[in-house]
Order: C-alpha cells, then sequence, then structure tokens
C-alpha cells in the first residue's frame, strides 16, 4: 500500500486499493480478445455438416470434418475441409465433383449441423464440455455449466482459442461477460483470492 501511495501520493485510499486490486487480478496480465466476425466461421475438426446436391438426394448427407481436416465424401473420397467457409466448401466440392467426372455443372450447398465444442472450466458447478451455439457469450456459457461458484470472479475470465489465429496456434486472452465465444474456445473461470 506505501508503494501505491508513493505512485499515486494524490489518490485516495480508497482509489489506491482499487488499482492494487486491478493488478492482482488472475486475468491481468492478459491481452483482451477481440470478438471474432460472424461472417467468416471457418470449419475445423468436430464440426458436423450438412452437403445438399441438388438433383442427386443419395449424394446429400450429413458429415464430420474429421481430426485431420477433411471429411469423406462418396465417390470422390476425402475432401479438405478445415479452414474453409461453409461457401468455400461448396465451391471445393462442386469442383471435385465435376474434375471427377461424377456430375456434371453440379449444384452443391453446405450448412453446419452442429459446430464443435466449447470447454468451460474452472469455477463453475458442472465444468466440461458443451455445445456451441453461434452468438454465445462468456456469460451463457457459464449458464450452460450450472453458474458460477460461490468462489469465482464472475467479470472476466481466460480464453484459449485457437480459431481464426494467424499461425493456428493457440491464443490466451481476457474475455468479459458479453464477450462473444468461437467453436472450440476453452473458457476458464478462476478462483477470487480474496
Amino acid at each position: 500500500m506505501r508503494a501505491m501511495k508513493s505512485v499515486f501520493p494524490k489518490a485516495g485510499t480508497a482509489v489506491a486499493t482499487l488499482l492494487l486490486l486491478a493488478a492482482c487480478s488472475p486475468t491481468g496480465n492478459l491481452p483482451a480478445l477481440t470478438s471474432p466476425d460472424a461472417q467468416a466461421y471457418h470449419l475445423g475438426a468436430g464440426d458436423q455438416l450438412r452437403v445438399i446436391t441438388y438433383n442427386d438426394p443419395q449424394m446429400t448427407n450429413t458429415f464430420t470434418v474429421a481430426d485431420d481436416g477433411r471429411i469423406a465424401f462418396p465417390l470422390v473420397g476425402t475432401v479438405d475441409a478445415a479452414g474453409l467457409t461453409t461457401d468455400g466448401l461448396a465451391s471445393r466440392l462442386s469442383g471435385v465433383l465435376s474434375e471427377k467426372g461424377v456430375l456434371h455443372k453440379p449444384s452443391v450447398s453446405v450448412e453446419v449441423v452442429q459446430y464443435r465444442p466449447i470447454f468451460v472450466l474452472g469455477e463453475v458447478s458442472h465444468p466440461g464440455e458443451y455445445r456451441y451455439i453461434p452468438g454465445m457469450t462468456m456469460q451463457s456459457a457459464v449458464a450452460l455449466a450450472g453458474g458460477f461458484t460461490y468462489r469465482a470472479v464472475t467479470s472476466t475470465a481466460e480464453d484459449v482459442r485457437t480459431e481464426g489465429t494467424p499461425d493456428g496456434k493457440p491464443i490466451r486472452g481476457k474475455i468479459r461477460t458479453d464477450s462473444i465465444l468461437q467453436p472450440g474456445d476453452v473458457v476458464t473461470i478462476f478462483e477470487r483470492w480474496f
């Protein structure tokens, strides 16, 4: 406290205490994560997709993006899907179907049926894996996990994100209760220190 008063000599005791408490926050040293762009969702392992091939109901089905980032599509084999948007995968499938002579001028549509899960850890009633819903925030993820425990820091949390990072490596950052999550996020709710 003396150190804080020497740095902020005109600050009152309450302000100095608040500054000291902010420095002690478990997320105090983490950069803030930005909310993702909802229009730029990229597919990843675990996403469940509905592929509709117009005028060919036998090729319309539900597929899951495998761990290697591919889907196994009938008559053409495996097709890379990870990192593409739904429109990008539809274009890729149309091209492959046309190149291999399976269909003449194919028309393909792709939609996400179920997104890959998020994980909520730490000071929540039921930590674990939860289904992602577009537009999900930290607050709604905590609600799915049974709410905060009495020891939880309720204003911020840590998020580890791999989706949309430039090099594909996970990034750690701080999020608030209204921060939008991405599929695959790992949210950790910290314990209060006092």
